[in-house]
Parts: C-alpha cells; sequence; structure tokens
C-alpha cells in the first residue's frame, strides 16, 4: 500500500485504486479526505475531526463510508443512514479493501480536570500499519509500521521511546506533528534517531506533508 502524510495526525492509504483516509481533522490538508472510499476518525478532537471535510467527502461520493467513535458517529448519522458505523474496541471490519481491527477506549490524559473522550486505534492488514489515535495503546498484536504520535500536550518524549519499544515496531512515522516547528521537528529527528537513547531496533522518520513510502 501506498502511505502518504497528510499533515499532522492523517495520513491517506491507497492500493489497488481504493483509498482509506485516517484522521482528516483541522491541521491536515485541506484536500485529507477528498476522494476516500473509507473514512476512519479515532476520536472527537478537532485536530482529528473536521466535520465539514467529512461531510464533504461524503457528500461527493455515495459510496464513501466512515467508521469512528459514538461523539463522531453521533453527529453524522442522521444525516447519511447506513454509511456511518460506530465502532469500539474488539470490532473489525473491512474498508476500501483493507481489513481493520479497532484497539482502545479512551484517549490519553491531558490533565485530570479534563475530561476524556473515547479514543480508538486502527491496525489495518494484520498490523502492517497501526494508528492509535491520542493514546499509547498496546493493539497486543505485532505492527511492522506505527504512526507515532511525538508531540501532544499529553505525552512525553520518553513515553513515546517507551511506547515504540513496547510494540516493537519494524519502523516509527512520526504522526501529530503539527505543533512542532522546524527546530522541533530536527530536535525529535535526532533524538529519535540514531544519535538518541534508541527505539529497540526500530527505525524512525518524520513524511513532510503530501509525502509518500511504501507500507
Amino acid at each position: 500500500m501506498q502511505l502518504t502524510k497528510k499533515g499532522h495526525a492523517c495520513v491517506r492509504l491507497t492500493r489497488g485504486g481504493r483509498t482509506l483516509v485516517i484522521d482528516p481533522g483541522g491541521f491536515s490538508e485541506a484536500d485529507a479526505a477528498t476522494g476516500a472510499e473509507a473514512l476512519l476518525v479515532t476520536h472527537e478532537h478537532p485536530d482529528h475531526f473536521d466535520e465539514g471535510r467529512l461531510r464533504a467527502a461524503l457528500d461527493a461520493d455515495p459510496a464513501t463510508r466512515l467508521w469512528t467513535v459514538r461523539g463522531v458517529a453521533e453527529r453524522l448519522s442522521a444525516a447519511y443512514p447506513g454509511r456511518v458505523h460506530e465502532v469500539g474496541e474488539g470490532d473489525t471490519f473491512r474498508a476500501a479493501g483493507f481489513d481493520v481491527e479497532v484497539h482502545g477506549q479512551l484517549h490519553a490524559v491531558i490533565h485530570p480536570d479534563i475530561p476524556r473522550v473515547a479514543n480508538v486505534g486502527f491496525a489495518l492488514d494484520d498490523g502492517a500499519v497501526f494508528h492509535p489515535g491520542d493514546a499509547l495503546t498496546d493493539p497486543g498484536r505485532p505492527v511492522r509500521t506505527l504512526l507515532l504520535p511525538v508531540h501532544a500536550p499529553w505525552n512525553r518524549f520518553a513515553e513515546i521511546v517507551d511506547y515504540v519499544r513496547q510494540l516493537a515496531p519494524a519502523r516509527a512515522l512520526a504522526v501529530h506533528d503539527g505543533l512542532l516547528s522546524d527546530a522541533g521537528h530536527a530536535v525529535y529527528g535526532r533524538n529519535l534517531g540514531p544519535q538518541g537513547p534508541g527505539l529497540g531496533g526500530a527505525s524512525y522518520a518524520r513524511l513532510a506533508p503530501g509525502e509518500a513510502t511504501t507500507a
């Protein structure tokens, strides 16, 4: 499959002419959801969920479907009956030719005074790609490409290093990096690379928005 970074936490996966997009939120590129057959949204925060972009994609193609948590599904299901699917931990489904497993329940703690929302991660094709959303969820299965949330109000550098070591993927690709400056990207790239403490054998890379790789 081809994996294209679409800014911040959004990725676009294409294989055999079919396209699945995860988390086309407000920080992603404007065309992130355009032309997608399947849309997956991990949780309701606006950097992952942009209602206008989802509606535009659903309006453009009656074959487009959305899988997401209840908080997002409730805002769209009435307008798109039969096309918006609420999912939770343990669910499995097939979307745009990809086999998808759902893992996780809650967003990571930002602060005890901020309510936690539902958050799920999506593992595609037997762990070929895993997007955890905004939580350091262990899917309990081998992962080859981990989409690693490198920078957020809820995480620390030590936690993401230990998370990569725990999951032991072949590689980690940066997501959730839209709040970083160029200097910040350089610091994370150095510390997650060979000069850093080490990721237990996993490689680390960051795709710029619009850049693609094979997964």
